[in-house]
């Protein structure tokens, strides 16, 4: 159970740096970081419940990445254009 939390912990970095690799893509993406958040939250409980704790986790890491993703798209100073 404690690697499960630690992996889920880790998440959350590679979610900031997974957005910050893809600034110029956040808004655009926006609704579809969102749709990927519900589905994945919800598809992770189902799996759960059905004892399928290794495809949930998986699905628990997206949902991570994509909620950060999604927080990070209304930042004005994360989604400046590169040059």
């Amino acid at each position: 159970m404690m690697v499960e939390i630690l992996i889920l912990i880790l998440a959350i970095p590679t979610g900031i740096l997974l957005a910050w690799a893809a600034r110029d893509e956040l808004v655009a993406g926006r609704k579809w970081f969102r749709i990927t958040f519900i589905i994945f939250i919800l598809g992770s409980l189902i799996l759960y419940i059905i004892n399928r704790y290794a495809e949930a986790m998986t699905l628990m890491f997206v949902s991570i990445l994509s909620i950060i993703a999604y927080t990070k798209s209304f930042s004005k100073s994360w989604t400046k254009r590169r040059i």
